[in-house]
């Protein structure tokens, strides 16, 4: 396969960015291209990661308007859309290398780390979930051939869901193909928010949207939790 080309989207990250972008340097030493796309940040999270990616892009606020920006700026020819707060293993790109011999996109298993007990099982209904569906979550580092990407237009423009439209979309490709080694992906939004009431709320979001309710109808509700004075912010 070509060129890998990782695109993570970024909103006021500088509390982590330096570990997660240090945490790519073994890929990059290996050819991994690697884009953080900005969507206006107020913090140092721009000045941080410059040094550390091999190019920093500017893009209206919203993971699907960001994911594409960045997607379209690289060179590779495989991309992996990866959150800030998620860890690849050290193998990531030979295992999706081998992947795409066999499927045009996929996904990781996910692991949730945090020290609620019920994370782990969370991680497990989550790729449970996503082998019997065939949809994909961010939080799951989603690759897929630049080829395949464009047949489905990329994301939608969406505040919210674009993870789940995108599968829907590629599924008609093919089944994404699912690797067993996990990214590991931080707890900090269950956690600052409560775990049970995450776990209801991400369930009446996705019955809503299958529903056919608006995504951005449903970022508002999702901002409206996130951001309450009891809960504090949740990651983008």
């Amino acid at each position: 396969m070509g060129r890998l080309t990782i695109v993570i989207p970024v909103l006021n990250e500088a509390a982590i960015i330096v570990a997660a972008l240090q945490a790519i340097a073994p890929l990059r030493g290996r050819g991994v291209e690697l884009i953080v796309v900005d969507s206006g940040s107020r913090d140092d999270t721009p000045r941080l990661a410059e040094p550390l990616a091999d190019r920093i892009v500017a893009a209206p606020r919203g993971r699907g308007a960001s994911m594409n920006a960045g997607a379209a700026v690289g060179s590779g020819d495989i991309l992996l859309f990866l959150h800030a707060d998620t860890t690849l293993p050290d193998n990531a790109d030979r295992l999706i290398a081998a992947a795409l011999r066999r499927r045009a996109w996929g996904r990781f298993d996910v692991r949730i780390a945090g020290q609620h007990p019920l994370l782990a099982v969370v991680a497990r209904m989550i790729n449970l979930r996503s082998r019997l569906t065939g949809i994909a979550t961010g939080d799951q580092a989603i690759f897929v051939t630049r080829e395949a990407f464009a047949s489905v237009g990329g994301f939608p423009d969406w505040p919210l869901m674009e993870d789940i439209a995108i599968s829907r979309r590629l599924k008609r490709l093919c089944r994404p193909f699912c690797i067993g080694t996990p990214v590991v992906t931080s707890g900090r939004r269950w956690e600052r928010n409560g775990v049970m009431r995450t776990i209801l709320l991400m369930w009446q979001l996705r019955l809503a949207y299958y529903l056919g309710v608006e995504p951005a109808l449903l970022a508002r509700r999702y901002g409206d939790f996130s951001h309450s004075p009891a809960q504090g912010r949740a990651g983008p």
